[in-house]
């Protein structure tokens, strides 16, 4: 670990704190921002989150390592302050899911520690933009299927086997929210061309809100990012192979 490691995990420290943290929790007691807008913003901060994993660290396992570092500092502390009334009135969760920051904070950075193991470690980092792709088609493909879905929701995508209620409108909503975080994630950060950014988005944004439709119970934060990563792997290889 070299001093720019250091200054990197100060970042990520930082940011979790202030910007994940502390901003959407202001934002909730400040302002009549509905609760669920407050919980997305939130979510949309922790994906951005990975561009100071890939960016700021001189190796990948130096990377995991420091997303782990914040779990071991962060997990214990949420599980303390879940004791106390003042939690649930200040920090924004779902009603009635106490520990959703806990289990959220987990599940992000295991998330990014699988997909940087892989897409970075395991196949070099010739490929770790694919990490950044498949988080940011997540992070706001998410946001947009819960606020479209509760705001206009009207008609459920088969009520019967989903115990999450999921409706037609919130998964076109993640679609196309999904379709142009990665078209903009593959053209501005990638340096992919335009018409590969195009393509890939097109192809691969469906398979985001169909695996967010069948995720039950706040695992989209895994299943989504790595089956996005897992479908445009072999996309951008065949695409490869043309020259593109």
């Amino acid at each position: 670990m070299n001093p720019s490691d250091v200054l990197g995990a100060a970042t990520l420290l930082a940011y979790y704190l202030v910007v994940v943290a502390l901003l959407p929790t202001l934002l909730k007691l400040w302002t009549r921002t509905p609760r669920e807008v407050v919980r997305k913003i939130q979510h949309i901060t922790y994906s951005l989150s990975i561009y100071i994993l890939l960016t700021s660290f001189s190796d990948w396992y130096v990377a995991i390592a420091a997303a782990f570092l914040l779990v071991l500092i962060g997990y214990p502390g949420l599980w303390i302050a879940e004791r106390f009334p003042w939690y649930q009135r200040t920090f924004v969760a779902r009603e009635g899911h106490s520990g959703e920051l806990r289990r959220q904070l987990l599940y992000v950075q295991l998330s990014f520690a699988l997909l940087i193991a892989l897409f970075w470690g395991l196949l070099g980092i010739r490929w770790h933009y694919i990490v950044a792709v498949s988080v940011t088609a997540w992070g706001f493909g998410d946001a947009a299927a819960a606020l479209v879905g509760k705001a206009f929701g009207r008609r459920l995508v088969l009520p019967r086997l989903l115990p999450d209620a999921k409706t037609y409108e919130g998964s076109v909503a993640m679609m196309v929210a999904s379709a142009l975080a990665l078209f903009l994630t593959l053209l501005f950060y990638a340096r992919q061309p335009w018409y590969v950014s195009i393509l890939a988005a097109v192809i691969v944004a469906p398979v985001c809100a169909a695996v967010e439709l069948f995720s039950l119970r706040g695992t989209d934060t895994l299943t989504v990012p790595l089956s996005t990563a897992l479908a445009i792997l072999p996309l951008m290889l065949l695409f490869s192979t043309f020259g593109w």
